[in-house]
This record gives C-alpha cells, structure tokens and sequence, in this order.
C-alpha cells in the first residue's frame, strides 16, 4: 500500500503550483502513516462469523472470516486482508461473548513475540459444547508483558466495559473515573482514534487535541496513536493552552493558599467585573462633520446604544467593534431624514470618522488581557472595587503582590496568573473551538483551569479520564459534578471502571488501605491479576535505607522489563548520587527506557500517569510529609503505590503512615 502511493505521479494532475504543493503534502502524510512499525503486528484477532454480516440469516447462509487488526490494509486488487479495529464488522471482537455470540462461530486471539506469531488462542461462542475460559491466557500475557520505552496501545485487549466508552458516539461528552490500572489513559486515547475514525471530516476540520498532566507524561503516551495511524492528534499540557507566543511568560510561582484562591471560580466573576468597569456612558454629545453638514447624536442617544450592547452581553471586543458602525447608523438615519441616500460605504466611512472613533475610545476603550489582570494582582483598590462581594478581605489580601510590577514582561507570572489572563482574553474575544478534547489526569485541575479547558471545546465534545483518589493538589476535584460544571459540559455522560488489569491484586489492595483516608466512599479496584510475591514492604535502619534502595533496584534489574525508583522529591538528588557511586545509570521521566537502560529515577510529583514493571518505593513517610497537608501527602503516596505493572518494594526506616498498617 506504501509502495503505491509513493509511486503516484502528480505532475499533470493539478492545476497549479498550489495545488501540487497541497497534495503533495496529503501524499507525504499518507506514506508517513503508512510506515512499518517495528514489533507491532497489523493483525491480532480473526472473527468467523455465522453468516455474512447484514445478511438476512437463513439456514446454510454461508459465513465470513475477517482478520482485526489495527489499520485496515488491503491486496493489490483493493480487496481488505486485514480490517480497522474501529469498523462496525470488527466490535464483536471486544464485545461478542458466550451467553451474547452476535453471531461469531470463533474468536481467536494471535500471540507475538517481538513482533512473531507464537501463538493463537480459540474461543467456540456458538458451541454449547465448550465452557466459557474465565480469563484468555493470551490477554492476561499482553498485559503482563515487560514495559520498555513509551506507552503501547492496548488494542488487542480492550474490554467490554472499555470498549462501550471507546465507541460512544461524538456529540456527547464523557467522563470517566478510574482507580490505578484500569486502563482510563489507554481507553481515553483509543476513543480519538474510534472518533477520527467514525467522524473523520468533521474532526479534520475542527481538530483534536490530548491535555496530559505534564511532558513526560505527553512523551510517555505520544506513540499510541500514531501506532494505530493516527498522527494529527495534537498534545499539550494545560500551561501550553494558556501560554501565548510573545505574552506574559511564567517566571515565579505562587504559595498553595494563593493558588488556591486564584483557580477559584469566583475570579471569573471578579475578572468579568474589571473587564466590563472600561464601559462608561457618554455626557456630551457627539458631533460629525461630513463636507458642509455636520450631524448630531446626542448623549442619551449615545448612552441607549451603549447599554444596548451591554444588555446584549457579548464578548467585550466585538461590542467595541459593533459600537463605531451603530454610531454610524444612526447618523445614516439622520442623513436619509434630511432628503441624502447614503450607502454602505457611507456608513463605513462615517464608522472611521476621527470624532466616532475618538467617542469610542472613551466610551468602549480596548481592554489589553494581560495588562488588566497586572493591574488586579497590583491595585489594592482596584481589585477591593471589583472582588467587593465575591472574595473576602483575606482572600484580596492572597492575590496581591508583595511589590507591585510595573509592566507586563517585568511581572514574574505564576501558571495561575496564566489562566486568568486566559480568562480575561476571551471576556474580549472568543476562543477558538475543537472539535473534540481529552483531558487526563482531570482531577489535579483547579475550577478556573477546568474553564481554560472548556473554552477549548465549546462547540465540540470532551472525554475527562482521572481518579478522584489521585488529586494531588490543594485545589483537587472534589467532585465530577462540580468540575464538570466548571468545563461546561454538565451534561456528561459518567462512566466507572473499577475492573484492574495493570496492578497486581496485592498491590491494589495494599494501596486501597489509604482509600477510607483519601477519598471516602470510592470503590475500590478489584484487580484481575493474581501475583504471588509482588508485593514487599520492609523496614531497614535510617543509616542503611540508602544502601538497601540502591539494592533492592540491582535485584529488580535483574527481572525483564522497567523499573522505577520512585521518592520524595526531597531525596531525588541523594538517591542520584547513591546509584551513579553504585554504577546503576538511571533516565528522567520521560526519557525513553531502552533494554540497555531501563532504570527511571522518578520524583513522587511526577509519578502520576507513569507504569513500570517493577517499582522500588523509598520512605513513604517522606513522601506523605513532603505534601501541604496530610491528605494530599496521602494522596500522592496512594499514587505511586500503584505504579507497579509486577512488582512493588517499599522500604522505609521511619515509621509508615497509620492507614497503611
């Protein structure tokens, strides 16, 4: 299929220059997408049906095989080898069951290793005869399988539950929460990849966009969709959706309790309240000199236009546009009354009269975003005028800064100010609009981001993945309701998945002890994986913890697949220097593991999202304490509890936190 489409001659096909260039590049696209993947095979299942699908089913109709793989590939002659996983032909793979056959005589499931066929697994759904197999051995093998380098798609493994949220159609919005291995990461991403398929125009022209935590979680996840022939997906963090090229630039950050106040909802109002104070009604009349004829509009004529507009409660710049050119109409209307036919261009040229635009000025004056809010976190007087009502005395206190800035590129912005400039840019103009957005790690977002984010989908839909247990920040989703609220997307249809595939059964349950502490009343992952030994929690002397981690990671080495050394931040740079003295060289999150290095030294701030298949846990009780308060210490200890695909190792020399024992 490459080989024909590199082939393809353009040269007398397009009319122009332009036109050459245009499909030239559809053609380098089409040939990028369809780049052999190494280790990744095309094909991963084969569906026998009874009958032909469609087919009226009548006795002795003959049946079809179709081969499931993760892009559709035809012969030379066009007829499909192997059809798209997301095609409506391929979804009894994932759903079709003993007691529910949907008329599939055999479902077999193919086996790789490094990318060989080793082994095929059959299951009889229309045979009364054979048993139900409680759990395919080859699905439990692909999950199992040693994680090195970025995030796999899990398309050979999706299940029923998964798969219901995957193919949920585009004009609604989801949300689902998911415990620790549940697979809410993988099933958000392959629901692009089933939209772009089903909805393909629309979404070319309205676009796609995946919002991660953090880069290395981006990196982590960045080749799954282009595994599955996906590559115009694009990927940000939530700072990179407010930042803007030439802006105010993050350059400081702000104490837990400040941030707190400036992600609050309540800013919006405040923010709307300073935008909307520029507005001011005329006191004296406006005069315009058109050759010998001078018109008259009047103050209070002036002052109906302006609370007109205001009434009609759009975005603050296209008032200040519209308000120039309904001036201008009404002098039009005093010109027709007076015996002239002006046209349009009469109209416009009135619009740019130096006197219209000067009563403009005063009146609607432009509001520059950024200015606005340095004037906010600047002017005690100026925010009390305008948070009068909304924020109390203490809260305006938070906001403001020790020592003023004088301008914007002096101010040191923190990643909140950020989102309020973002809010106050789109009280003047309207932010563009995808057509559909992912948001992951949805809980550790402040309501004022959750807004940042649903401006960004406005016409389109959303899908939010997290897990109300991992909030890690003092702003944490308290609930879907509230931040589905806050994202504009009430209606959102919420989704549980309480079924765990990635962490052992006893990792699971020794990590949902803190559940009772951190999130009270959220059911627990039941785990479908059994692994005897997978979980070991030692207590060694505060002079040998050191030591004792940098062993236990060489024992861990010693398995196939990754491993991450995860701990508090605090001690990332001691632990450093331990394993270099050691000769254990270690990555950065989201630095790719490769089979010649496959150790990760992880900070607990940055373990949220990540998987490895053997995880060393050091001093949890640093890593509890190292948070503001005690839940988000919890929290963030109930995370990287849950990172481990095999393996967990926890060592501590101080005592564990009391939920845990």
């Amino acid at each position: 299929m490459r080989e024909d489409v590199e082939s393809l001659d353009i040269r007398d096909v397009t009319a122009n220059w332009v036109n050459a260039v245009v499909l030239q590049a559809q053609i380098d696209d089409r040939i990028k997408a369809l780049a052999d993947l190494a280790h990744t095979p095309l094909f991963f299942g084969r569906l026998d049906y009874l009958h032909s699908p469609g087919a009226v089913l009548a006795e002795g109709a003959e049946g079809e095989q179709f081969y499931i793989g993760r892009r559709h590939v035809h012969d030379a002659g066009g007829d499909p080898m192997v059809i798209d996983w997301r095609a409506p032909v391929s979804q009894p793979f994932y759903r079709a069951s003993k007691t529910d056959p949907q008329d599939v005589g055999l479902r077999r499931r193919f086996g790789y290793t490094g990318g060989e066929l080793t082994a095929y697994e059959d299951e009889h759904l229309s045979d009364p005869a054979e048993t139900a197999a409680t759990v395919s051995k080859l699905l439990q093998r692909e999950i199992e399988r040693p994680r090195v380098g970025p995030m796999r798609d899990i398309v050979a493994t999706i299940q029923p539950e998964q798969d219901e949220i995957v193919r949920s159609g585009l004009g609604g919005s989801v949300c689902v929460q998911g415990g620790p291995g549940t697979g809410k990461t993988a099933v958000g991403l392959h629901r692009v990849a089933y939209l772009l398929y089903a909805h393909r125009d629309r979404l070319a022209r309205t676009g796609t966009l995946v919002i991660g935590p953090n880069r290395s979680f981006l990196h982590y996840i960045e080749q799954v969709l282009p595994a599955l022939g996906e590559l115009e997906v694009k990927q940000a963090t939530v700072d990179d959706l407010v930042a803007r090229p030439g802006g105010a630039e993050v350059r400081g950050a702000d104490q837990a309790e400040t941030a707190v106040v400036k992600g609050d909802a309540r800013m919006a109002q405040v923010l709307r309240r300073a935008v909307r104070s520029h507005v001011t009604l005329p006191t004296e009349p406006l005069m315009v000199v058109r050759g010998s004829r001078r018109w008259r509009v009047p103050a209070y004529e002036l002052g109906e236009i302006v609370e007109e507009l205001q009434k009609r409660d759009i975005r603050y710049g296209a008032a200040h546009d519209a308000l120039p050119q309904r001036i201008a109409h009404t002098v039009l209307v005093r010109m027709e009354q007076a015996g002239e036919a002006p046209d349009d261009r009469v109209q416009d040229a009135v619009a740019r009269n130096p006197a219209v635009k000067a009563a403009v000025k005063q009146m609607w004056p432009l509001v520059e975003p950024a200015r606005l809010v340095l004037r906010l976190l600047a002017d005690p007087e100026f925010l009390a005028q305008h948070a009068a009502g909304i924020l109390s005395e203490d809260e305006q206190k938070l906001l403001l800064w020790p020592k003023p800035y004088r301008s914007v590129k002096a101010a040191k912005w923190s990643p909140a100010d950020l989102v309020l400039i973002d809010e106050a840019t789109d009280l003047v103009e309207r932010t563009h609009s995808l057509g559909h957005v992912v948001l992951d790690e949805a809980q550790d977002l402040s309501p004022m981001q959750y807004r940042a984010v649903g401006r960004r989908c406005t016409t389109g839909s959303a899908t939010v993945l997290g897990d109300l247990a991992q909030g890690t920040t003092p702003w944490a989703t308290r609930s879907w309701a509230e931040a589905l609220g806050h994202l504009g997307k009430p209606e959102a249809v919420l989704e549980e998945l309480t079924a765990g595939f990635r962490v052992p059964r006893e990792v699971i349950a020794y990590a949902s002890r803190l559940l009772p502490e951190i999130s009270p009343g959220l059911a627990a992952v039941s785990s479908v994986r059994e692994a005897p030994g997978s979980l070991v929690v030692r207590e060694v002397g505060a002079a040998d913890l050191t030591a004792a981690v940098v062993t236990a990671c060489r024992e861990a080495l010693a398995h196939e697949g990754s491993v991450g050394l995860i701990a508090a931040d605090a001690r990332i740079g001691g632990l450093g220097e331990a394993l270099g003295a050691a000769g254990l060289p270690y990555l950065a999150p989201g630095e790719e593991t490769t089979a010649a290095s496959r150790l990760t030294l992880v900070p607990a701030s940055l373990a949220k999202g990540l998987e490895y298949d053997y995880v060393v846990l050091d001093e949890p009780g640093a890593i509890v304490s190292g948070e503001p308060d005690e839940r988000t210490g919890l929290r963030r200890l109930y995370v990287c509890l849950t990172r481990a695909v095999s393996g967990l190792t926890t060592l501590h020399a101080s005592p564990l936190p009391p939920a845990l024992t």
